[in-house]
């Protein structure tokens, strides 16, 4: 990530050295919120296991294909920061390099739209979950789960995501570039 110290905008906030702590701390939330996905992951592996186990000493392991459901959806929503945060989400460089000198002005207009669809995205997750909860919904399984609970890992991650495309827009706001790091297979 280039920071220049001449950045009018940088100065003009007097921003300081503030700035890369804060965006080191958010790299690392997003690095944990991909290590959660992971477990989530690993969890699914547990459930899959579990059923066939219990299948194979005739033992029903009650509401397990909905909890790997659940799992599967934490798994999904908590790794989308992260993967943005590592380059790993579709973006299109070849088109982005065509750009040239219009580039930044490209990318400014795509993080700003990201970022109004994600914050709506995250606005109506928060609301099902919220309503979830006040309307005491329960999920249609065998587990009898209360449902804002798996929907709760749904909000957050996708408002962190929400977060990440904001971050990253105004890292390249402040600093000329939005700090995602390249895929080394990028096209």
């Amino acid at each position: 990530m280039t920071m220049a110290a001449d950045n009018p905008a940088r100065a003009a906030l007097g921003l300081g050295s503030a700035l890369p702590r804060v965006w080191r701390f958010m790299d690392r939330l997003y690095l944990w919120a991909g290590y959660l996905a992971g477990f989530f992951l690993v969890a699914i592996f547990a459930v899959t296991m579990a059923q066939i186990a219990g299948r194979l000493v005739g033992v029903n392991i009650r509401g397990a294909t909905d909890f790997a459901g659940y799992f599967m959806g934490a798994s999904a929503f908590l790794a989308f920061a992260h993967t943005l945060n590592r380059g790993a989400h579709v973006r299109i460089e070849i088109f982005q390099q065509m750009l040239g000198r219009h580039r930044f002005w490209a990318e400014l207009i795509a993080f700003a739209a990201s970022t109004a669809v994600a914050f709506w995205f995250a606005w109506h997750c928060c609301a099902t979950v919220y309503w979830s909860y006040v309307l005491n919904d329960i999920s249609q399984g065998l587990d009898a789960t209360p449902i804002w609970i798996p929907q709760l890992s749904m909000a957050i991650g996708v408002s962190l995501m929400a977060v990440s495309v904001a971050d990253h827009g105004l890292r390249l706001i402040i600093t000329g570039d939005h700090g995602i790091e390249t895929a080394p297979d990028a096209l």
